[in-house]
């Protein structure tokens, strides 16, 4: 019988609000997601923002790199307006004002975009240590500097292409806990050579129930979803 598929909420309920927004992660929560994915960026003077590109063109109204930006002037930004007028005036979040919102209620997926973002996520973990995490990546150079300065983080690959082999050694010698392939990546053989090596796999990114269901009875432990409500209201 195959078990519960744990329901990712992709840069939170992005089918449903602005991605990485707190709009988007109050939704995942009102839709019953099991854990909320979002990414990170620095801003000029090094504070931990809440957004996926390294420019903020795409998802706010303002123009540049965010790395040009600091992190008031990131803030200043409509990050809702592109979505839909009813989130005209949304902001980008930063890491801590998500820390803070979630408390211990959701687990916290943080993919961290730039390898100058990774000892500041470490720093603001040491103020928010009820905040349960996983920290991800596609930098596994940056995932092992991580491990060798907590021996407990929990940690996840990221890997969109073959080979996937070579990285997932990586991340067993790394004793991570998760494996995250893109979808099209994912066979019974993936799926099996993480589970020998104790290793969940949770995969990116699943729009059609019926793909859940797929990947779920391959044995896949979890999935990232834009709309969790409607993949979990999907599940057989």
């Amino acid at each position: 019988m195959p078990t519960d598929l744990f329901i990712w909420a992709h840069r939170g309920a992005s089918a449903r609000a602005p991605e990485n927004t707190l709009s988007a992660f109050r939704a995942a929560e009102a839709a019953g997601a099991d854990g909320i994915e979002l990414d990170v960026h620095l801003s000029r003077d090094g504070v931990l923002v809440v957004i996926h590109d390294d420019r903020v063109d795409r998802t706010t109204n303002g123009s540049g790199a965010v790395a040009d930006l600091t992190a008031s002037a990131l803030q200043e930004l409509d990050a809702g307006s592109w979505f839909s007028p009813e989130f005209r005036g949304e902001r980008v979040p930063t890491l801590a004002d998500v820390f803070a919102w979630a408390g211990d209620r959701s687990r916290i997926n943080v993919e961290i975009k730039t390898a100058a973002a990774g000892e500041a996520v470490l720093e603001l973990l040491r103020h928010f240590p009820g905040t349960r995490v996983l920290i991800s990546s596609f930098d596994a150079a940056l995932l092992e500097d991580l491990r060798r300065r907590d021996s407990c983080l929990p940690l996840a690959f990221l890997v969109d292409k073959k080979p996937w082999q070579p990285l997932l050694d990586r991340a067993a010698a790394s004793s991570a806990e998760a494996f995250h392939p893109k979808r099209n990546l994912v066979t019974p053989h993936l799926i099996a050579a993480c589970r020998k090596v104790g290793m969940a796999v949770n995969v990116w990114t699943v729009a059609d129930p019926s793909e859940a269901n797929r990947l779920r009875n391959m044995g896949g432990m979890g999935g990232f979803a834009n709309d969790p409500e409607r993949l979990r209201a999907g599940l057989e």
